[in-house]
């Protein structure tokens, strides 16, 4: 096996325990020094209003999952849940969220884009049995204009993907 080949395979590897990792939680049981061992350093440590630790492990920008491990006082698990799914998306209301009520929401977003009338975020989606992107838009203010979500599209026609590229007889 080759180099290259050899550092592949460890980094993939190393992404699959990363997301077993988390499955294997057990609330309750668990503790934030499993956590840590198992998942490596979060990407993003806060505490809510009860007093509960919250790990955020982002698998962006290209993975599509970001779970959030709550943790009672005590070091202990509470939870752990998948932040980018379609029920979580259903909880933005445009005209009403702004940027930190989303990000507490779905955790750092995989891309920013700065535009002339205000931001978006996007987020790598896992819409089984297709990817995609959550997208959310705010005005200046940063509160929520809109959102939507978009497919890959990866079939065999797809122009990006080989498909016809025009051009006239070979």
């Amino acid at each position: 096996m080759t180099l290259p080949i050899r550092v592949l395979s460890l980094v993939l590897t190393g992404l699959l325990a990363a997301c077993a990792g988390a499955r294997g939680l057990v609330p309750t049981q668990s503790t934030l020094a499993e956590v840590r061992a198992s998942l490596g350093s979060p990407t993003d440590i806060r505490f809510d209003q009860n007093g509960e630790e919250l790990w955020e492990y982002a698998r962006g920008p290209m993975g599509t999952e970001t779970y959030l491990i709550r943790a009672g006082k005590d070091g202990r698990v509470n939870a752990v849940t998948q932040l980018l799914t379609e029920e979580q998306f259903g909880k933005i209301v445009p005209g009403q969220m702004t940027k930190a009520e989303v990000r507490h929401l779905l955790g750092r977003p995989s891309d920013q884009a700065f535009l002339h009338n205000g931001t978006s975020w996007t987020w790598r989606v896992d819409l089984k049995p297709q990817t995609g992107h959550f997208v959310v838009r705010f005005d200046p203010s940063d509160v929520v204009l809109d959102k939507i979500i978009l497919i890959d599209m990866t079939d065999g026609n797809d122009r990006d993907n080989g498909g016809d590229r025009g051009g006239g007889d070979k």
